[in-house]
């Protein structure tokens, strides 16, 4: 089934992006996202159809917390940088520096394995941002894919729109002048 759909049990419309959603047996196998041109396609399985009712739950609610079985992917590196991600909660940003303090390594190394996830939304890298400004998204610093990572930081309430007519960034800043980044 999955050859004549493009590899996806399901591409769901959102705001930002169609979301291909592959699945492997019982397990969520990626998540990607796709130009908004793609075409949908309603949920093919029960994993798929459950991964769709969750992701439009978030969009309705960016205080969900999914609750979806994931393939095992990844280095166990990766895997280390991707728990710490997902320990960040909705509305919430951290930069790749304070990840990389605490798994002791480096912003670039974070970096990287934040590019290489394969569950976004459900592993929330978009909450992951650099020292001064949003940072990259999806091994991009540009284009579609950082217009997805604006969208979401947006709509969870983590950043605020600055004055520049390209919309860009800023994290929102706290009372005493220091940025709203968890610790």
């Amino acid at each position: 089934m999955s050859s004549i759909h493009g590899g996806f049990e399901a591409r769901l419309p959102t705001p930002f992006a169609i979301l291909g959603i592959r699945t492997e047996g019982d397990a969520l196998a990626e998540i990607r996202f796709l130009p908004k041109a793609s075409k949908a396609l309603a949920p093919q399985n029960r994993l798929a159809a459950q991964a769709c009712a969750q992701i439009r739950r978030y969009l309705v609610n960016p205080e969900f917390r999914f609750d979806l079985p994931l393939a095992r992917r990844g280095t166990e590196f990766q895997r280390r940088v991707w728990a710490k991600i997902a320990a960040i909660g909705p509305g919430r940003i951290r930069s790749y520096g304070e990840l990389a303090q605490e798994l002791r390594s480096a912003p670039r190394a974070v970096g990287q394995a934040c590019g290489e996830n394969p569950f976004p939304l459900v592993v929330p890298c978009h909450r992951v941002v650099a020292a001064a400004d949003i940072g990259g998204f999806a091994h991009s610093d540009g284009g579609f894919q950082l217009s997805v990572k604006r969208w979401l930081l947006l709509h969870e309430g983590a950043v605020e729109p600055e004055g520049s007519p390209r919309g860009s960034l800023a994290p929102r800043m706290g009372g005493n002048g220091t940025s709203d980044i968890a610790s």
